[in-house]
């Protein structure tokens, strides 16, 4: 099992939903990296359920730093992050009958596991773990923005709603740093809570599509071909769980164009170089050209709905129906931004510590 990214800054991610602990350890931080634990509380919090579009689990994620800091900053040595599981109900999951899931990974797991897999909760295959996932990602985003380096995602489409594009990026990234409801117009917002809420009545899910911005990668950062960003990006978010799909700048619809609409022109502005357009969303073969970094993630409905499905019984092989008991969001897309916003920082941070080393980011001495 692959529970670790990165090259220059390695992420290892452990834990089960129902077991006593979750966690991850940071393995290649520069020295001299300030802890902000108010950032950490609140995209913690982001994550977090809240109210009746989310799901009624609600952890208060106590985290604790265990290694790798010293007065308040990092050492430079492995950095091991624990948030305790307080408010598992494992008995929603037991019964004589193993009935899998329709869109879980209750069958595979089994297929790769033997059965020794922990299922409660879908165990370690369970969204649960990426609150340890957000709690790292915050030390990352903490050091990047030291640098001047912003990550900003909304959801740009739920269902047929859509939410309006990126404008001002600073005001938009900042704006979003501090909404609980990533949506950038207000009226677009209060449609895709309606939205979610009458899916919730109906007993089922809805999906959608975030869009997120990086403002501020310097040009250069990339080693094509196998860890061209676009690789990179992808490979970290297909690793989130429910995200189906990824692209990048104008995306599939605007590679049906002539190269004459979805080339970006370049020019000069003072001593900086820049594009009129950016199709290729901030990236140039595998390489950031300076731009902003923009790309869309989509991500499914969630497959856990209390609508009667057909399935099977894992232990018996025979075929079963199911009805899904217990707690479960009816959509995790909200949710999901500050997940896709923290491993965007983690992967940033990696590659920006290939290209420049990891002193880059050294903080600096009391």
């Amino acid at each position: 099992m692959k529970n670790t990214f990165g090259s220059s800054l390695q992420v290892t991610i452990f834990g089960e939903s129902h077991g006593p602990y979750i966690g991850a350890v940071l393995d290649g931080l520069a020295p001299g990296i300030e802890i902000d634990d108010e950032l950490i509380k609140h995209e913690l919090k982001l994550r977090r359920p809240s109210g009746d579009i989310s799901t009624k689990r609600v952890e208060e994620d106590n985290y604790q730093i265990v290694s790798g800091v010293y007065k308040g900053k990092t050492t430079g040595t492995p950095l091991c992050i624990l948030i305790p599981n307080t408010k598992q109900h494992s008995d929603d999951y037991e019964a004589a009958e193993r009935i899998a899931r329709p869109g879980h990974a209750d069958y595979t797991a089994f297929c790769k596991y033997h059965g020794f897999e922990d299922y409660h909760g879908g165990g370690h295959f369970s969204g649960r773990i990426t609150a340890a996932l957000v709690a790292a990602g915050a030390i990352a985003m903490s050091a990047l923005s030291e640098k001047g380096i912003y990550v900003g995602t909304h959801i740009k489409k739920l269902a047929d709603i859509e939410d309006r594009d990126f404008n001002e990026l600073e005001k938009d990234v900042k704006a979003l740093s501090q909404k609980e409801f990533p949506a950038l117009d207000s009226k677009a917002e209060e449609k895709m809570k309606e939205e979610i809420l009458k899916v919730r009545e109906d007993g089922d899910s809805v999906g959608g599509i975030l869009e997120t911005v990086i403002t501020g990668v310097p040009a250069g950062v990339g080693e094509p071909f196998f860890d061209s960003v676009e690789s990179i990006i992808s490979h970290m978010l297909f690793s989130v769980p429910g995200v189906k799909g990824v692209e990048f700048g104008a995306g599939f619809e605007g590679v049906c164009k002539r190269g004459s609409e979805f080339n970006d022109p370049f020019r000069v502005e003072g001593e900086k170089v820049v594009t009129t357009s950016n199709n290729n969303g901030g990236i140039n073969g595998g390489i950031t050209n300076g731009m902003p970094i923009l790309f869309r993630t989509a991500v499914k409905p969630t497959p856990s709905i209390y609508k009667e499905q057909d399935s099977i019984d894992i232990n018996s092989n025979k075929n079963a129906t199911l009805k899904v008991k217990g707690r479960h969001d009816p959509a995790i897309i909200h949710r999901a931004k500050v997940v896709v916003d923290a491993v965007t920082c983690l992967l940033i941070y990696d590659l920006i510590s290939g290209r420049f080393g990891t002193d880059f980011f050294l903080g600096g001495k009391e």
